[in-house]
């Protein structure tokens, strides 16, 4: 029955009083976590703005996909009206549903992109689809002409207009 040390040192434990925190200590704290909730708070405010932001520009551009693929449509409503053999009535009525049909993509936020002869030409704007060499000075880098106009949604332009570009 004899106890070896070890145990006699585990048996007998010795109460070891924790000095309290001090009043510095305890600020020091305090301003450190009043930092984090603040950087906290700050982060939280920062995400708000962020996802409000990104779902108003949803909102914007929802039914980007679909006016996308109804530009061709408009385009080509745009060559049916510059058929010149085209049968008066049937051209009247080529021109309502036209009208109609582009009233209601501007509704939908659908613009069309403002290009000019004689306009300087921007590759940010335009896309070039041939190059013509210039018969005057004061043309080079100018459109000569447009095969197809440009429509943007919003800030964002979804169809480029198709220029030809005089160099």
């Amino acid at each position: 029955m004899t106890k070896k040390k070890s145990d006699i040192k585990k048996s007998t434990k010795i109460s070891v009083k924790k000095k309290p925190p001090s009043l510095k200590d305890l600020n020091k704290n305090l301003k450190v976590e009043q930092d984090k909730y603040v950087r906290l708070f700050a982060e939280f405010e920062n995400y708000k703005r962020r996802t409000s932001k990104e779902r108003l520009e949803l909102y914007k551009t929802a039914g980007k996909e679909v006016l996308t693929s109804l530009v061709p449509v408009l385009e080509d409503f745009k060559r049916a009206l510059n058929q010149e053999n085209s049968d008066s009535v049937t051209n009247e009525g080529v021109k309502l549903i036209y009208n109609k049909f582009n009233e209601t993509l501007k509704s939908q936020g659908l613009i069309e992109v403002e290009v000019n002869i004689g306009d300087i030409f921007d590759p940010e704007i335009h896309e070039a689809i041939s190059q013509i060499p210039a018969t005057e000075d004061d043309q080079k880098g100018k459109i000569i002409d447009i095969i197809q106009g440009g429509y943007r949604l919003g800030d964002n332009i979804i169809n480029f207009p198709k220029v030809v570009v005089a160099q």
